[in-house]
């Protein structure tokens, strides 16, 4: 009885999801962080950027809080009884649209993620070498 599909184990079985879109944005704010110690703000436009950099640290860093507190939230629904549901044809309908967006999403974001990954594999194999070579270390 145990193993009975439940609201409550979908929307924990979901929690990865969130949790894991939390972590790539916190990382990304770490990365436009990190990229503040390379600017020379006594250059204009690096101040400009710096400004600009500043912002969007933040705003990534609420964000990856706020990714990470909803997945906290659904994986603790775990245990949530699960409750009566209509049968409405309406309803079926709507939530057959909704989770058909919702994929739409899910793949349109893979593919996303499948094409910058190799960019980004790329940059940083040759970060990883101009570092090693400005440090004498080939």
């Amino acid at each position: 009885m145990d193993d009975q599909p439940t609201c409550g184990k979908g929307l924990a079985a979901n929690a990865p999801l969130p949790d894991q879109l939390g972590r790539v944005v916190a990382a990304t704010a770490a990365v436009l962080e990190a990229h503040l110690a390379m600017l020379d703000v006594s250059d204009p436009h690096s101040a400009k950027e710096q400004a600009v950099y500043v912002g969007l640290v933040e705003e990534h860093r609420r964000a990856a809080q706020v990714l990470r507190g909803i997945a906290q939230r659904m994986a603790e629904a775990r245990e949530l009884p699960m409750g009566r549901h209509l049968d409405a044809p309406g309803a079926d309908a709507e939530m057959c649209r909704a989770f058909a967006g919702f994929v739409v999403s899910e793949t349109a974001l893979h593919a996303a993620l499948e094409a910058r990954l190799a960019q980004d594999q790329a940059m940083l194999a040759a970060m990883r070498e101009a570092s090693s070579a400005r440090q004498g270390v080939v």
